[in-house]
């Protein structure tokens, strides 16, 4: 399966610099973030992608949007890949609210409050990231799936750090890394 993480966010363009939550919740894309999600559906525009999984957080699903403009694929929302909750930028919006912004999503897997209420520890991550990699495992075509996530998780996937709009193959069959 492919891993991409998302493209830059309001929130990464000021935090990236001063290393300080600047209090955006649930942030949109910046222009370069929008740059770098056309970017990655070129690039990945040839691999035989027939489903993608999208973290209900909206740099997220704007990060799919051209992948599903490209692909005539539909979004399947998973909260299992959603960002380890650590700042203001991971309280999502609400489900009722994301059902009326993006019309034809279905959001029927989570909940109205789908975000933790608290930090969540990394034993928690990588526990969500094992029960992904085992659902994944158990699909004859997980080779045909892109994941549009997050940092934390996609670390937690492949023990790799990487930037926005980068993506990374991953095989849920092999044995996860050693963090």
């Amino acid at each position: 399966m492919f891993l991409l993480r998302h493209g830059e966010s309001e929130f990464n363009r000021h935090f990236g610099p001063t290393r300080r939550d600047p209090g955006i919740v649930d942030p949109a894309l910046t222009p370069l973030g929008k740059a770098q999600a056309e970017e990655a559906a070129a690039a990945l525009a040839g691999e035989g992608i027939r489903r993608i999984i999208v973290s209900p957080y909206r740099r997220a699903l704007e990060t799919a949007r051209p992948f599903v403009r490209r692909l005539g694929l539909r979004l399947s929302v998973n909260p299992l890949v959603r960002e380890r909750f650590a700042f203001v930028c991971d309280v999502g919006t609400p489900r009722a609210e994301l059902e009326l912004a993006w019309q034809g999503v279905d959001f029927s897997s989570i909940d109205e409050v789908w975000w933790p209420p608290m930090e969540e520890t990394a034993t928690s991550l990588h526990g969500r990231a094992a029960l992904f990699r085992a659902e994944m495992a158990a699909l004859s075509d997980w080779r045909h799936t892109l994941v549009v996530s997050h940092w934390g998780f996609i670390f937690a996937m492949t023990g790799e750090r990487i930037g926005n709009g980068e993506w990374r193959r991953c095989d849920p069959t092999a044995p996860p890394p050693a963090l």
